[in-house]
């Protein structure tokens, strides 16, 4: 069936570079391509995203292209026949042949990344794909001042004014003498003796994977160094996670600086794993760094991916572990849990043996762990706390309420904190691990503004500020930018913690029955003056399993458990804002010599959904340091401290603030046999009563950071 956008030709742009173009037509997808290195326009031909990769799905949306076309784009919500959901949100006017001329963008809803679409008089001229590492537009000619694009026109902005010159791969040495395969691209058209910037990433998925992510630097006058890590892609070496990113960061900064092309002045960016080596970079306090962005960057293995709060963690880590161990090359099958089972993962036993009967093969990096059940010199050399003072850069650190490494993130600003780091900014939005590409997670829905159209510009100006000096007023920002999921609105501060927020205590009470949430749980504003206890019998053959992570999944199936104690407090008579860290302090006793404690935060509506809001885990036998393990004294009370994840939230009147506690979530860690053997060494579990305690001598409670309406 014809329509107009058949035949239709759209400019593609990558973080404000034009990337060549696309044309939609019948029955294929044409692209015109550009040479990066010239820029030349290319012949044109069917695209083939093996060939060309972009962010927008052109194939899909050409399959789906009529359900865009035969859209009423007006009122405030749009629903396509295809199901997808848009929002009326952003306008842009400028002139066009001498009239001025409005545009609407309309902001995707309820998926999982978005696709957003702009109109002009209801027929659509651009797409738009914002995302964590990059961004990209489709717009037709003549349109670009009506899109998102008009951010890229900052006269204060790196023009867009190089090719690429791709030096290839060159293979770089570190001081142990492992050669590391490292890709280099230089702005195309320096001048004899000119020099540059260099912008470094530093991957364990392979570089290929995300050349094309960043590529756009080049373009702006930056070099761009690729490096694959130890053991992985083309790099020689074996992969032991966390363990060299630092000296060889280090090695790789001390050989970009003796290129001929380079100026001295380094620059990193990383996420995820790769914001782990950023951050790692930056403890090496090499003096040509000279700053860094680590998004939803993975912390130090005992604080957030291997062993969070002392445990052994399962799916989290073992999703990544394995992924890695099928080759030097990262199976993204594994990864995602598509061509394993997740389940038989997560509960085999011995823990040993888990790489050789899901993927067929032994993990180094499992097999390492395995031998350090214990926070040791092998830990704390991948501690970045214990190298933190070495950081003098500005550093810029993004992540969001439900990235599952918002632990490594909170780390990393404590530090940056403790020592005072000049130039250090955060920002956190209402995203999971994949930012800036969601405005709804679970069920619950944020603003159209939860997705940031500043979020790439932002980054370049970062760089341009750091590496080359370009006054832009990026270091006159506040320090913290954040969003209130229920305001639905982004605040700035000039702290972190908000300055604004003040920690507010929620204790913990009960007739003796918090069991479950038909218990008599609840909270209250100061602690009874009488002593109490809850107790609850926690089986390491019947765990909680809950998928969710931090994502703001409904608790209730958990809480309808007599092994999870329930804490309510009275319906709010008003709004309720909180942003900030929470904190839990309590006093627990138990019948084992070890065990585990799960402190979550939810809240509750009328309906009785809970919602989770933050939460984290503690294994007893470290409660006093990881590096003080001591194993319990049964029955005897003891008191336990943990920071939990953040977040920016408001709990609407009539709801009910909900805190509980409890002893397992096996698809995040591994079950605590109670036995206080090493877990590898498959001990036969053993049953635990566990108590929590509350009261005036043991005012067990959690400290929210409250904005407002209490």
């Amino acid at each position: 069936m014809s329509h107009y956008l058949f035949d239709r030709t759209f400019d593609i742009y990558f973080p404000g570079v034009y990337n060549g173009n696309i044309t939609f037509k019948e029955t294929f997808v044409e692209i015109c391509d550009v040479d990066r290195r010239t820029r030349a326009q290319l012949k044109r031909e069917p695209f083939n995203k093996n060939k060309k990769n972009t962010m927008i799905d052109f194939l899909k949306l050409h399959s789906e292209l009529a359900a865009y076309a035969e859209a009423k784009w007006e009122g405030e919500r749009v629903t396509l026949s295809n199901e997808s959901v848009y929002s009326r949100y952003l306008t842009f006017t400028d002139r066009i042949d001498g009239k001025e001329v409005t545009s609407q963008l309309w902001a995707q809803r309820k998926t999982n990344g978005v696709l957003d679409i702009i109109t002009v008089d209801g027929k659509i001229v651009a797409f738009s794909n914002p995302g964590r590492v990059s961004s990209e537009i489709a717009v037709v000619k003549g349109y670009e001042k009506l899109t998102p694009l008009v951010k890229y026109d900052d006269p204060l902005l790196s023009k867009v004014q190089y090719g690429i010159n791709h030096l290839g791969t060159v293979f770089v040495p570190t001081r142990d003498g492992v050669n590391l395969a490292t890709e280099v691209f230089l702005p195309d058209g320096l001048q004899p003796g000119e020099k540059v910037p260099a912008i470094v990433v530093r991957t364990c998925y392979g570089k290929e994977r995300d050349v094309h992510r960043c590529w756009h630097w080049t373009a702006r006058g930056y070099a761009f160094v690729i490096q694959d890590v130890r053991g992985r892609s083309d790099s020689d070496g074996i992969l032991e996670p966390f363990q060299n990113e630092r000296e060889d960061a280090d090695d790789l900064f001390n050989w970009i600086v003796a290129q001929e092309w380079s100026d001295g002045n380094i620059g990193m960016w990383g996420a995820s794993y790769l914001g782990y080596t950023t951050t790692a970079a930056a403890t090496s306090g090499n003096p040509h760094l000279k700053t860094a962005i680590s998004e939803v960057n993975v912390g130090s293995p005992f604080t957030d991916t291997a062993r969070r709060g002392g445990t052994i963690c399962s799916w989290p880590l073992l999703c990544w572990t394995l992924a890695q161990s099928m080759s030097n090359r990262t199976d993204f099958a594994v990864f995602a849990g598509e061509s394993i089972s997740v389940e038989e993962a997560v509960t085999h036993r011995p823990i040993t043996e888990i790489p050789e009967k899901i993927i067929g093969k032994k993990s180094g990096p499992w097999d390492l762990w395995r031998e350090h059940y214990h926070y040791d010199d092998f830990w704390k050399h991948s501690d970045n706390t214990q190298h933190s003072h070495k950081i003098k850069i500005p550093m810029l650190i993004v992540s969001g309420w439900y990235d599952g490494d918002a632990l490594g993130v909170q780390e990393t600003w404590r530090f940056l904190t403790k020592h005072d780091v000049p130039g250090r900014r955060i920002i956190l939005g209402p995203w999971p691990h994949n930012l800036n590409a969601f405005r709804d997670c679970e069920d619950l829905e944020f603003g159209d503004n939860a997705v940031d159209y500043d979020f790439d510009t932002r980054i370049i100006r970062w760089f341009d500020r750091y590496l080359k000096g370009i006054q832009n007023g990026e270091d006159k920002k506040p320090r913290a930018m954040y969003y209130v999921v229920g305001e639905n609105q982004w605040r700035e501060s000039e702290d972190w913690n908000p300055l604004e927020s003040k920690l507010v205590n929620l204790y913990l009470a009960s007739n003796g029955s918090a069991n479950s949430m038909f218990g008599d749980g609840r909270i209250v504003w100061q602690p009874d003056s009488e002593p109490g206890f809850d107790s609850y019998i926690y089986d390491p053959l019947q765990p909680i399993g809950e998928r969710g992570h931090v994502k703001p999944y409904h608790c209730n199936h958990i809480q309808l458990r007599s092994d999870c104690l329930v804490y309510d407090t009275e319906p709010l008579s008003t709004d309720v804002a909180m942003a900030g860290n929470v904190y839990a302090e309590f006093y627990a006793s138990s019948s084992a010599v070890d065990t585990d404690f799960i402190v979550r935060v939810s809240d509750v509506d009328e309906k009785g959904i809970a919602r989770k809001i933050s939460d984290n885990v503690i294994r007893a036998e470290f409660r006093k340091g990881f590096d003080k393990p001591e194993l319990l004294e049964p029955g005897k009370v003891e008191k336990y401290e943990m920071e939990m994840y953040f977040n920016g939230y408001v709990f609407k009147k009539g709801h009910k603030i909900r805190i509980d506690i409890t002893s397992s979530n096996y698809y995040e860690f591994f079950p605590n046999t109670n036995t206080g053997i090493n877990p590898y060494e498959d001990p036969k579990p053993v049953v635990a009563e566990n108590r929590l305690y509350h009261g005036k001598e043991y005012p067990s409670h959690v400290k929210l950071p409250i904005l407002y309406g209490l």
